[in-house]
């Protein structure tokens, strides 16, 4: 079957030459041949094999799938698998697997074209933690069957709170006592278990089972039972202030560690005073971090759930106790100035848990020593407080003590610093009397001193510490008629009457506008102006200018600023309700009695945007019948239209709002449908959002075309479903998944579960025994009953069929076909006719359309009487 053809060459092949041959193949047969050629070179015989081969299938394909490690979150995770060709011909192959944890194989069979490779996809679903390891079949052409494993590892998703320090798993933080209005900083570390990432938020539960709030532990029940102002004292404390987890939501890559820090901040309510050891409040508190995701807790009771971690809270809150002795009011002696008394005060620390910390503040007339310090618990310090007046007169002080520690920062909560948190007051009583001063005087013959008297003789001694200004004697001239000279009787009423002493007054510039007398004569006194002190006219009039135009801007500024002020207190207030008025403005508070409590509903406030504020579980369940109660099946609008709405949808949600959406249930079982039936289940979605979000579900699954709508925007703090309908076509389970986005940013997916079944019908019993009826004669009818079930979700149409035996039969059902209805029943009536010869049993086929058959055994109980 192989032919050679050449010429043979005569003469020797030069150098760069060639001599070429063909070799035809003809096969006759579907088999491999196998010659040879022979190739003679001079002296030497080369050997040429020839094979002729005929088209085949050379098929291959991978001898493993691994999924890895996957989050069993109730998803359809696919991998593909390829078949290749490297042979000349078509290749055909089939896959089998008798397992039940595959979902699909597509395609299980088909043909591979030469030089060609066929993808076959191969889902799984991971609905529970498991470990997958199965194996399909795989037939080849050419090759037999060959094995194909599956693997995956199907694990949860955990997420721990990890010691900083130790990296061990932690159960519960202990703060230790806190002074109130202080803070306490602790860190952990969350660590995401999980090869997959992870939207985490952390939920306070302030209504858990176990949880304190403060409460004094270490008092007996029996106390803490007769303490009427404990349950007022904690009803209403919210506890989100108390404890700050900085972050409190975010997203952890796989196997990633974050560093969390948690922060105490005990406070203490101003009705209740300092102190005093009562005052002492425990705190008991569970802290959630949990998966964002869908949260079946809420739309089912689910007992476990794997993707949380709690973790317990534990602090006491304490009163600064710091005595003063003596004190609070402490009184010096008296003292003049330039001298100094002093009071040794004892600070004591009374509280037996914490060190405290003082600083006492600057005032004036008053030194501290020493002005700060820090008192170990159950100790004391010596402080001396001293005396020092600069002037004279009675000083009544408020002097302020500082309690420092640590606390949070206003515009950055992430860092703790020193500060005051607490103050105490002490108030300082000294007196500072006048020095009394003996005046002596003596003569200083033919010298005039600066001041003198009216001879210019006597001088006081210590004259030299002169004041600034020297004492004028000034006397209303209308006031005094001694020694009037009869020109100035009729003098103004307003001239001031200068004393004989205050010549060096005198010559001082004095007042241009003021006229002087003498105080007995009344006649006007020459005053001596110094015209390289005192003002010009000129100068006098610029100075009085300038005060009134300064004068002027000030009181401009004032009114601008009552003017913006009053300006914005309009609008704040002006809205429909108040118009414009400040409410309440100058009314008294109503007296609320004991009685009224019951009669209050309590007003629970929406969630607060501040990112830093926790969320917590009381306000979450406080949200959820608001959204329930306002409820909406229809009319919604299926794409943003307003501007509003368009601005809400528009938003990127953080982890803390995501889970305040709740989108359910993530695992949608339709149990047995029956095949080309239709069935509905409700998708429902709750926003306990203060915004609209805006819903879209993408199905691209030929068993769910029917649902509708796939968009939806949802109103604030609203409840609403999508029916999802379901329909198949084919035997056998179901397990696919849709995915949703909110806001077309964040994704989230629902696993549709159902079992494909035919229409079934089912009876109440196989067997019927039909006994007479009492006081009936013995040829009349027999009769009873059976029920017929519909537990499938299709109507399903039915006929009874008799067994006819050689004898015949005696019995009829009435009705003999019909239709029962989905989850329904019917009952029919079986009756035996009596009679020569009549059978005493017989035997039904109820046949169900497209669906099962069962058989109905009937027995007539015949008595005979002698």
């Amino acid at each position: 079957q192989f032919k050679l053809i050449v010429e043979n060459p005569e003469k020797p092949v030069a150098s760069g030459l060639q001599v070429t041959a063909f070799v035809e193949y003809y096969p006759e047969s579907e088999e491999d041949l196998q010659d040879r050629l022979l190739l003679l070179i001079e002296d030497d015989i080369v050997d040429i094999p020839v094979l002729g081969l005929i088209l085949c299938c050379n098929l291959e394909i991978e001898s493993e799938i691994n999924f890895g490690a996957v989050i069993a979150n109730s998803k359809i995770i696919s991998k593909e698998i390829s078949i290749a060709n490297h042979g000349s011909s078509s290749g055909t192959f089939k896959i089998s697997y008798d397992g039940v944890v595959l979902v699909n194989i597509e395609p299980t069979s088909g043909v591979v074209e030469p030089k060609s490779v066929q993808v076959v996809k191969v889902d799984i679903c991971t609905d529970v933690p498991r470990i997958i390891k199965e194996v399909i079949k795989v037939e080849l052409e050419g090759h037999g069957c060959t094995e194909v494993w599956i693997k995956a590892a199907v694990v949860e998703q955990v997420l721990k709170v990890l010691g900083v320090s130790c990296g061990n798993i932690l159960k519960f933080v202990n703060f230790g006592p806190v002074y109130f209005g202080s803070s306490k900083a602790e860190q952990i570390s969350l660590y995401n278990e999980s090869p997959e990432c992870m939207d985490w938020v952390a939920v306070l539960e302030d209504n858990a089972i176990g949880g304190e709030m403060g409460t004094d532990l270490q008092r007996s029940t029996d106390a803490v039972l007769q303490d009427l102002s404990l349950k007022n004292r904690t009803r209403d404390v919210d506890v989100s202030t108390l404890i700050l987890c900085i972050p409190n939501q975010g997203t952890l890559l796989p196997y990633e560690k974050s560093l969390v820090t948690l922060c105490f901040s005990p406070k203490l309510k101003r009705n209740f005073g300092v102190n005093d050891p009562s005052q002492k409040q425990d705190y008991v508190l569970f802290l959630r971090f949990e998966a964002v995701g869908n949260k079946d807790g809420y739309l089912q009771a689910l007992i476990h759930h794997p993707h949380r971690t709690e973790l317990a809270l534990t602090g006491s809150g304490l009163p600064v106790m710091l005595n003063f002795n003596p004190g609070p009011v402490i009184q010096f002696m008296d003292c003049f100035s330039g001298e100094q008394t002093q009071v040794l005060c004892t600070l004591k620390n009374e509280s037996e848990s914490l060190p405290v910390t003082f600083s006492f503040r600057k005032t004036a007339h008053f030194n501290i020593s020493p002005e700060k310090g820090k008192i170990k618990k159950k100790a004391a310090k010596d402080v001396i407080f001293s005396f020092s007046p600069h002037q004279i007169g009675t000083f009544k002080v408020k002097q302020v003590v500082d309690i420092i520690g640590t606390g949070l920062q206003k515009n950055n909560l992430q860092v703790l610093k020193t500060k005051s948190f607490h103050q105490i007051y002490l108030t300082f009583i000294g007196v500072c009397k006048s020095k009394r001063k003996n005046i002596l005087f003596k003569i200083i013959p033919g010298i005039t001193p600066m001041i003198s008297n009216a001879t210019g003789q006597f001088v006081a001694d210590g004259t030299g510490q002169c004041a600034d200004t020297a004492p004028v004697a000034v006397l209303k001239s209308a006031q005094t008629q001694i020694h009037t000279h009869r020109i100035n009787k009729n003098c103004e009423a307003d001239a001031l009457i200068a004393f004989p002493n205050d010549r060096a007054a005198s010559i001082r510039p004095s007042e241009w506008n003021k006229k002087y007398r003498t105080i007995f004569t009344k006649t006007e006194r020459y005053n001596y102006i110094d015209p390289e002190f005192s003002y010009t006219d000129c100068e006098r009039l610029s100075k009085e200018a300038h005060k009134e135009y300064y004068a002027d801007f000030i009181s401009s500024l004032r009114k601008r600023r009552l003017q913006k002020d009053a300006t914005r207190q309009f609008y704040m207030y002006n809205n429909s309700v108040n118009i414009g008025l400040k409410p309440a403005e100058g009314l008294m508070s109503p007296k609320i009695s004991i009685t009224d409590f019951h009669k209050e509903k309590p007003q629970h406030k929406m969630l607060p945007l501040d990112e830093n504020c926790l969320l917590t579980s009381r306000k979450l369940a406080a949200i959820g019948p608001k959204s329930s109660i306002k409820e909406i099946w229809s009319g919604l609008s299926t794409m943003p239209s307003s501007a509003q709405e368009k601005e809400d949808c528009s938003l990127a949600l953080t982890s803390k709002q995501l889970h305040q959406i709740l989108i359910g249930p993530s695992t949608m079982d339709f149990g047995d449908v029956c095949v080309y039936s239709t069935t509905a289940r409700k998708l429902h979605i709750i926003n306990n959002l203060l915004v609209h979000i805006w819903v879209q579900i993408e199905i691209e699954i030929d068993e769910l075309h029917q649902t509708g709508p796939l968009s939806q925007v949802v109103p604030p703090l609203t409840k609403t479903h999508i029916p999802i309908v379901f329909e198949t076509h084919t035997l056998g389970m179901f397990k696919r998944s849709f995915t949703y986005t909110i806001n077309n940013q964040h994704l989230g997916h629902v696993l549709v579960v159902a079992n494909g079944v035919s229409v079934e019908l089912e009876l109440s019993a196989r067997e019927l025994i039909l006994n007479p009826i009492p006081g009936y004669l013995a040829e009349t009818e027999f009769r009873t009953t059976v029920r017929v079930y519909n537990p499938r979700n299709h109507p399903a149409e039915f006929t009874w069929k008799p067994i006819i035996t050689d004898r015949g039969t005696a019995f009829s059902i009435h009705p003999d076909k019909g239709f029962v209805e989905a989850y329904r029943d019917l009952e029919c009536e079986v009756i035996w006719h009596p009679g020569f010869n009549s059978p005493e049993a017989g035997e039904f086929n109820l046949c169900v359309r497209k669906g099962n058959k069962i058989k109905l055994k009937c027995f007539a109980k015949v008595t005979i009487h002698t």
